[in-house]
């Protein structure tokens, strides 16, 4: 019996496989179409801003807007990524097919009036609410749904940066830190890999990078083919890119927490960060912190694409990235948080070649990565992410950085509901709980 049933397992799989990739498909196409048309409205209102800088000091009222419309229409949608991520560890509610128009428009608000936020939680939560719907609509059974929600984070990532891999690799890393279920391995291949497709047929053009060094080998030992002394300043960097990280998404959710805490109308608590994100700018004098932070009109100004280069950012540009970012997250206004990792991490790669005399993009890019891999606890995605956006001849230098970044974080992170498999250190126990348990002291293990 058991060698019949072996005999016929091919048979077996070919028939899950088949029944996946009809499944995959109209997430993947309507996620990937949808973050096409998310990705052309965050250009033409990056642009509109740029256009009209009299627009930042509506940013306030932009906020209540926000606060109104999930108030009134958003009901268990406000909670985003880590609502779908619940739903996937333990499926109860569903994820409501409002989040993804939602949270799609109310990120544009955020970008057409200057707060600084990213698109990576936008399109996760675009892909996660349509492949909820769909597996209501397929009548799924536990399982299964898990399977497509975990697709809908796939595709929304892999379309929105243009990243298929790191996207199918993301969606399974992310979930638990420390281990990755291999269940859904191709449903999320296929999901994000279609979806980056129907993303670009729809005539988005991502941002290319490009890491130009050549490095000599200086080590004396023959079998040695990489440069020790780089090497080390690569760790070195990875550690201060991990407390980036960290730094990050502690301030971010100590935001979100204290001003609720102290600001007792929540529609007040979007406003006064709306004014506080206008005074930092009136402060500094520059608008360099709106926005994604991609690319910038102005040839002087800090972004990501101009820290690959020498002099492209200020020693401090990677600090007030940081600090604008968690206040307009952590005070109510929508957007991802990637993007603005991104900036912070490449500013800070900038700094620290400048400082150590190390290779400026390599630096760069690595920042880039590793600080998102700190803050994400996905050093295995962002490592991949470095090959599909960087070119695979420094992979060693991706991984060192990723791998330091993510213990260097500590157990924290941007996605409360993460749950952890084991933890980073061996005299803690964490096992089984979210960083939001461990972050209000509600581990019982610790230090067994």
């Amino acid at each position: 019996m058991k060698k019949t049933r072996s005999s016929f397992e091919q048979v077996l799989i070919t028939s899950h496989l088949l029944k996946w990739t009809a499944l995959t498909i109209p997430v993947a196409l309507t996620a990937g179409s949808l973050v096409a048309l998310f990705l052309w409205l965050l250009d033409e209102v990056t642009r509109i801003r740029h256009q009209h800088g009299w627009l930042l000091y509506l940013l306030p009222l932009a906020g209540v807007l926000i606060w109104a419309l999930y108030k009134y229409l958003g009901k268990n949608a406000e909670a985003g990524n880590n609502l779908i991520m619940d739903e996937i560890h333990e499926p109860g509610g569903g994820v409501p097919l409002r989040m993804a128009p939602l949270v799609l428009a109310t990120t544009i608000i955020t970008h057409l009036f200057g707060g600084s936020a990213g698109r990576e939680g936008t399109a996760v939560q675009i892909g996660g609410s349509l492949a909820g719907q769909l597996g209501k609509w397929f009548r799924l059974n536990k399982e299964d749904v898990k399977i497509m929600l975990t697709t809908g984070i796939a595709a929304g990532f892999g379309a929105v940066f243009g990243t298929p891999l790191t996207g199918a690799i993301f969606a399974l890393e992310v979930l638990t830190i420390g281990r990755i279920s291999h269940k859904a391995l191709l449903p999320c291949l296929m999901a994000s890999v279609l979806a980056d497709i129907t993303c670009s047929a729809w005539q988005i053009h991502h941002t290319h990078y490009h890491i130009a060094i050549h490095e000599a080998v200086n080590s004396t030992v023959s079998f040695i083919h990489f440069d020790f002394v780089l090497l080390l300043k690569v760790i070195l960097a990875g550690i201060c890119f991990g407390l980036a990280g960290y730094g990050f998404s502690t301030l971010s959710h100590n935001i979100k927490k204290y001003s609720t805490r102290f600001i007792t109308r929540p529609w007040l608590v979007p406003l006064t960060g709306g004014l506080i994100v206008i005074a930092l700018t009136m402060l500094l004098g520059t608008t360099d912190y709106l926005g994604l932070g991609v690319t910038n009109p102005d040839p002087n100004s800090v972004s990501i694409v101009s820290s690959f280069t020498e002099g492209g950012a200020g020693y401090f540009s990677w600090f007030w990235k940081l600090l604008f970012t968690a206040i307009t997250l952590g005070m109510g206004f929508k957007g991802g948080e990637v993007t603005p990792l991104f900036f912070i991490g490449a500013a800070l790669g900038n700094t620290f070649a400048s400082l150590t005399g190390a290779p400026v993009d390599l630096l760069a890019g690595l920042g880039f990565i590793a600080v998102f891999a700190g803050a994400t606890n996905t050093p295995i995605a962002c490592t991949i992410m470095g090959v599909e956006l960087f070119g695979g001849e420094y992979t060693l230098y991706y991984a060192v950085a990723c791998f330091t970044a993510y213990y260097f974080s500590g157990h924290s992170g941007i996605y409360q509901s993460q749950r952890l498999a084991g933890a980073k250190t061996d005299n803690l126990q964490y096992h089984g709980q979210t960083l939001k348990d461990i972050r209000h002291g509600q581990n019982k293990n610790a230090g067994k």
